[in-house]
């Protein structure tokens, strides 16, 4: 179900209950720091966009969850990333590890910046 939902909503209710927690979470921290930003599915996944452009995606997979706050955002902050699978977009995280609060404010406000001064790639 989670594959074909239109909203964040959907998309989290066929989660399982921690998955949808920690996901919450992420969605509650980004919308507090951002309030202005759309929801939406985008790819397929939870998307959070901020003038235009996507802020920040998160998704759920069997054996972890992803952030995607934007390459640059994790090229900035790779060091607080090492305990982390990473590739040049996502964050891998579990459950049992979650993304730090400090660490996705950082990561979100980094791109919210570089949106503010229309970075492209």
């Amino acid at each position: 179900m989670a594959a074909t939902a239109t909203t964040i909503d959907e998309y989290l209710d066929a989660l399982s209950p921690e998955y949808r927690a920690e996901l919450e979470r992420i969605r509650s921290i980004v919308k507090r720091l951002v309030p202005e930003v759309d929801e939406k599915i985008s790819y397929r996944m939870p998307t959070l966009a901020y003038k235009g452009r996507a802020l920040v995606y998160f998704t759920a997979s069997k054996k972890h969850l992803s952030f995607y706050p934007s390459e640059w955002a994790i090229e900035e902050f790779a060091d607080r990333l090492v305990d982390y699978t990473t590739t040049k977009h996502a964050i891998q995280f579990t459950v049992t590890k979650p993304l730090p609060d400090d660490l996705i404010e950082d990561l979100v406000r980094y791109h919210a910046a570089q949106i503010d001064e229309n970075r492209q790639q």
